[in-house]
């Protein structure tokens, strides 16, 4: 478990050739609290981001919402300009001081426009890598949404365009507009509720990227079946939950997030464990589809 390498995950090709490791980053957590303002710690915040290309990792995910703005600017001006990395970020929901729990979603296209913008002039590039919208509004007719990604998408602002949160229904009613290059959904060994996302994305060729995917619920408990493996394989739980999604299929792209370098480290290494097909499988029975 010492090697720290993530292109041992192996590789993906977002929308077919904007090719990367599959573990990536979240930059989410390069914020205050709550997702809330400046980092406690800029200067270890940078360091993080300084020590990703070191470690392998090529692939970038933030959002407008993170800080709001922060982890975009922390982004460009600790990094840019990118070699060899990609940046996907997000636009679409909004923030308040007074009250920053509640994410509200505004998907009207003018809006939208003025992220995608806004978001090119933080992270400091021309175009965008990844531009995903990280809510489809049920306020505004969703065809316009996608009609909005569609334009950005002609006029390269941006190369790819993915959702964040959907159902295959909307994913197929989205790629009779735009070619949809990512799908980033909330799945982890503890929440299995998208699993007819994930197989209609590998059937698809679309990189599912499974946000919150360090969880692992009751089976990381004490004596739970991942503490059990966890401690045969000289590993930590969180390093287990991380390969079962590398090995549970070749679209997903984990991107857990942190705000220390060692903790980075600790993931990366997630990349050189490997799990038989017998602890896969055993991990997929104790936690079945659905969310628990």
């Amino acid at each position: 478990m010492s090697q720290l390498d993530a292109s041992l995950s192996g590789q993906f090709a977002i929308g077919g050739d904007l090719t990367v490791n599959r573990l990536g980053f979240g930059a989410m957590r390069l914020t205050g609290p709550n997702i809330w303002g400046e980092p406690e710690d800029r200067e270890e915040a940078q360091r993080v981001l300084r020590r990703l290309p070191d470690v392998g990792i090529d692939l970038i995910d933030t959002a407008d919402s993170y800080g709001p703005f922060v982890s975009e600017q922390l982004i460009g001006d600790t990094l840019a300009p990118y070699r060899a990395l990609t940046v996907a970020t997000k636009g679409g929901l909004v923030r308040f001081p007074n009250n920053p729990n509640p994410w509200p979603q505004v998907g009207n296209p003018d809006y939208l426009r003025s992220c995608v913008h806004l978001s090119l002039r933080r992270l400091k590039v021309e175009r965008l890598d990844l531009w995903q919208l990280h809510r489809i509004d049920p306020k505004v007719p969703r065809e316009e949404q996608f009609g909005a990604i569609r334009s950005f998408l002609d006029e390269g602002l941006i190369r790819h365009a993915g959702l964040s949160q959907v159902s295959v229904e909307e994913i197929k009613a989205a790629r009779k507009i735009f070619p949809v290059a990512t799908v980033q959904n909330r799945y982890n060994l503890a929440d299995r509720a998208d699993e007819d996302v994930l197989d209609y994305c590998e059937a698809n060729g679309i990189g599912f990227i499974p946000w919150f995917p360090l969880a692992a619920g009751e089976l990381a408990k004490p004596g739970g079946l991942v503490d059990r493996l966890a401690k045969e394989k000289g590993a930590t739980p969180g390093q287990i939950a991380l390969a079962w999604l590398l090995k549970r299929s070749p679209v997903i792209l984990p991107i857990p997030g942190t705000g220390r370098v060692a903790h980075l480290e600790e993931n990366v290494a997630a990349a050189a464990l490997d799990l038989t097909d017998e602890e896969s499988a055993t991990l997929n029975e104790a936690a079945p589809g659905a969310a628990q």
